[in-house]
Protein backbone atom coordinates (compact mmCIF):
# COMPACT_ATOMS: atom_id res chain seq x y z
CA UNK A 1 0.00 0.00 0.00
CA UNK A 2 1.24 3.38 -1.23
CA UNK A 3 2.67 5.22 1.81
CA UNK A 4 0.89 8.83 0.75
CA UNK A 5 -2.67 8.93 -1.70
CA UNK A 6 -1.77 12.28 -3.51
CA UNK A 7 2.11 13.13 -4.26
CA UNK A 8 2.20 16.50 -5.42
CA UNK A 9 5.69 16.73 -7.48
CA UNK A 10 6.99 19.75 -7.29
CA UNK A 11 10.26 19.33 -9.57
CA UNK A 12 10.57 19.70 -13.25
CA UNK A 13 12.80 16.82 -14.03
CA UNK A 14 10.74 14.56 -11.11
CA UNK A 15 7.60 15.25 -13.67
CA UNK A 16 10.18 14.57 -16.32
CA UNK A 17 11.26 10.99 -15.35
CA UNK A 18 7.70 10.30 -14.66
CA UNK A 19 6.06 11.53 -18.08
CA UNK A 20 7.04 8.41 -19.91
CA UNK A 21 4.22 6.24 -20.48
CA UNK A 22 6.10 2.88 -19.68
CA UNK A 23 7.10 4.49 -16.30
CA UNK A 24 2.99 5.25 -16.03
CA UNK A 25 2.05 2.04 -16.96
CA UNK A 26 4.40 0.74 -14.18
CA UNK A 27 3.08 3.19 -11.29
CA UNK A 28 -0.52 1.85 -12.23
CA UNK A 29 0.84 -1.65 -11.82
CA UNK A 30 2.38 -1.12 -8.64
CA UNK A 31 -1.00 -0.49 -6.93
CA UNK A 32 0.43 -4.16 -4.67
CA UNK A 33 4.17 -3.97 -4.26
CA UNK A 34 6.13 -5.97 -7.54
CA UNK A 35 9.17 -6.94 -8.90
CA UNK A 36 10.49 -6.38 -12.42
CA UNK A 37 10.06 -9.81 -13.04
CA UNK A 38 5.98 -9.49 -11.95
CA UNK A 39 5.74 -6.43 -14.14
CA UNK A 40 7.15 -7.83 -17.30
CA UNK A 41 4.29 -9.63 -18.54
CA UNK A 42 1.27 -7.21 -18.29
CA UNK A 43 3.81 -4.32 -19.96
CA UNK A 44 4.71 -6.20 -22.60
CA UNK A 45 8.55 -5.13 -21.87
CA UNK A 46 11.96 -7.46 -21.02
CA UNK A 47 12.36 -7.72 -16.87
CA UNK A 48 15.90 -5.53 -17.54
CA UNK A 49 14.26 -2.75 -19.46
CA UNK A 50 11.32 -2.75 -16.10
CA UNK A 51 14.57 -3.00 -13.93
CA UNK A 52 15.88 0.11 -15.36
CA UNK A 53 12.36 2.32 -15.61
CA UNK A 54 12.15 0.64 -11.46
CA UNK A 55 15.43 2.34 -10.93
CA UNK A 56 15.15 5.73 -12.46
CA UNK A 57 11.56 5.89 -10.66
CA UNK A 58 13.11 5.18 -7.38
CA UNK A 59 15.77 7.89 -8.07
CA UNK A 60 12.46 10.69 -8.79
CA UNK A 61 11.25 9.13 -5.62
CA UNK A 62 8.04 7.88 -7.45
CA UNK A 63 8.66 4.20 -6.12
CA UNK A 64 10.37 2.89 -2.90
CA UNK A 65 12.23 -0.08 -2.67
CA UNK A 66 10.40 -2.66 -0.04
CA UNK A 67 12.02 -5.74 0.26
CA UNK A 68 14.23 -8.74 -1.56
CA UNK A 69 12.90 -12.03 -2.18
CA UNK A 70 15.04 -14.70 -3.42
CA UNK A 71 13.58 -16.57 -6.71
CA UNK A 72 15.16 -19.51 -7.42
CA UNK A 73 18.95 -18.20 -7.96
CA UNK A 74 18.11 -14.65 -8.06
CA UNK A 75 17.41 -11.76 -5.26
CA UNK A 76 14.53 -9.76 -6.80
CA UNK A 77 13.84 -6.41 -6.27
CA UNK A 78 10.32 -5.74 -4.77
CA UNK A 79 9.12 -1.91 -5.12
CA UNK A 80 5.94 0.17 -4.19
CA UNK A 81 4.38 3.51 -5.51
CA UNK A 82 4.65 6.06 -2.97
CA UNK A 83 1.60 7.18 -3.68
CA UNK A 84 -1.91 6.13 -5.23
CA UNK A 85 -1.95 9.11 -7.67
CA UNK A 86 0.14 11.94 -8.46
CA UNK A 87 -0.63 15.63 -9.65
CA UNK A 88 2.26 17.81 -11.05
CA UNK A 89 2.33 21.21 -9.49
CA UNK A 90 2.25 24.50 -11.73
CA UNK A 91 5.54 25.55 -9.83
CA UNK A 92 7.25 22.88 -12.21
CA UNK A 93 7.43 25.58 -15.15
CA UNK A 94 7.81 28.15 -12.97
CA UNK A 95 7.89 31.31 -15.14
CA UNK A 96 4.95 29.97 -17.38
CA UNK A 97 2.36 29.30 -14.54
CA UNK A 98 -0.69 31.38 -14.42
CA UNK A 99 -0.20 35.08 -12.71
CA UNK A 100 -3.38 35.75 -10.82
CA UNK A 101 -2.67 39.10 -10.31
CA UNK A 102 -2.23 40.32 -13.55
CA UNK A 103 -5.80 38.71 -14.25
CA UNK A 104 -8.85 41.17 -14.64
CA UNK A 105 -11.75 39.15 -14.90
CA UNK A 106 -12.69 37.14 -12.27
CA UNK A 107 -15.90 35.31 -13.79
CA UNK A 108 -13.16 33.95 -16.76
CA UNK A 109 -12.66 29.93 -16.83
CA UNK A 110 -8.48 31.43 -16.49
CA UNK A 111 -8.77 33.08 -13.33
CA UNK A 112 -10.27 29.25 -11.82
CA UNK A 113 -7.53 27.88 -13.47
CA UNK A 114 -4.92 30.07 -12.17
CA UNK A 115 -6.60 29.88 -8.52
CA UNK A 116 -6.45 26.12 -9.02
CA UNK A 117 -2.86 26.78 -9.91
CA UNK A 118 -2.12 28.86 -7.08
CA UNK A 119 -4.25 26.40 -4.73
CA UNK A 120 -2.00 23.24 -5.46
CA UNK A 121 1.32 25.32 -5.43
CA UNK A 122 0.56 26.50 -1.93
CA UNK A 123 -0.74 22.40 -0.78
CA UNK A 124 2.85 21.47 -1.89
CA UNK A 125 4.68 24.39 0.08
CA UNK A 126 2.55 23.66 3.08
CA UNK A 127 2.95 19.94 3.05
CA UNK A 128 6.67 20.31 2.56
CA UNK A 129 7.20 21.84 5.47
CA UNK A 130 4.56 20.17 8.27
CA UNK A 131 2.80 16.43 8.26
CA UNK A 132 -0.61 17.98 9.45
CA UNK A 133 -1.87 20.77 6.85
CA UNK A 134 -5.23 21.97 8.58
CA UNK A 135 -7.77 22.38 5.47
CA UNK A 136 -11.16 22.61 5.01
CA UNK A 137 -13.11 21.62 1.74
CA UNK A 138 -16.73 21.36 0.33
CA UNK A 139 -18.42 20.27 -2.73
CA UNK A 140 -21.70 20.47 -4.00
CA UNK A 141 -23.42 20.74 -7.22
CA UNK A 142 -26.34 23.32 -8.11
CA UNK A 143 -28.63 23.38 -11.25
CA UNK A 144 -29.13 26.83 -12.13
CA UNK A 145 -32.55 27.61 -14.08
CA UNK A 146 -31.01 30.39 -16.35
CA UNK A 147 -27.88 32.56 -16.66
CA UNK A 148 -29.90 35.13 -14.25
CA UNK A 149 -30.41 32.67 -11.64
CA UNK A 150 -26.49 31.86 -12.00
CA UNK A 151 -25.76 35.75 -12.02
CA UNK A 152 -27.70 35.92 -8.33
CA UNK A 153 -26.14 32.95 -7.10
CA UNK A 154 -22.68 34.53 -7.65
CA UNK A 155 -24.02 37.94 -6.05
CA UNK A 156 -25.02 36.28 -2.96
CA UNK A 157 -22.26 34.02 -2.81
CA UNK A 158 -19.91 36.72 -2.97
CA UNK A 159 -21.94 38.81 -0.09
CA UNK A 160 -21.84 35.23 2.09
CA UNK A 161 -17.95 34.94 1.30
CA UNK A 162 -17.40 38.09 3.02
CA UNK A 163 -20.04 38.19 5.47
CA UNK A 164 -18.78 34.47 7.22
CA UNK A 165 -14.93 35.56 6.54
CA UNK A 166 -15.77 38.83 8.21
CA UNK A 167 -17.44 36.99 11.20
CA UNK A 168 -14.35 35.28 12.01
CA UNK A 169 -11.40 37.13 10.99
CA UNK A 170 -9.38 38.59 13.55
CA UNK A 171 -6.44 41.13 13.50
CA UNK A 172 -5.20 40.28 16.50
CA UNK A 173 -2.95 37.40 17.83
CA UNK A 174 -0.69 35.18 16.38
CA UNK A 175 -3.27 32.88 14.50
CA UNK A 176 -2.38 32.22 11.04
CA UNK A 177 -4.12 33.48 8.45
CA UNK A 178 -6.11 31.11 6.05
CA UNK A 179 -6.92 31.35 2.17
CA UNK A 180 -10.38 30.70 0.90
CA UNK A 181 -11.19 29.86 -2.39
CA UNK A 182 -14.78 29.30 -3.78
CA UNK A 183 -15.07 28.67 -7.59
CA UNK A 184 -18.01 27.53 -9.71
CA UNK A 185 -17.65 25.83 -12.77
CA UNK A 186 -20.15 23.40 -15.27
CA UNK A 187 -19.79 20.24 -13.96
CA UNK A 188 -18.24 17.28 -16.19
CA UNK A 189 -20.21 13.90 -16.54
CA UNK A 190 -17.35 12.09 -15.41
CA UNK A 191 -16.57 8.56 -17.01
CA UNK A 192 -15.98 5.60 -14.84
Amino acid sequence: MASNVVQIIRDGEAAHALLQPIRIQILENLAEPGSASSLSPSLGIPRQQVNYHLRELEKAGFVEFVEERKRGNCIERIYRSVADSFVISPETIRGLKPDIEAMRDRSSSDYVVALGSRLIDDLAELRANSEHVPTLAVETSIRFADDASRARFAEELARAAAAIASKYHTESGSSRPYRMVWAVHPEIERRS
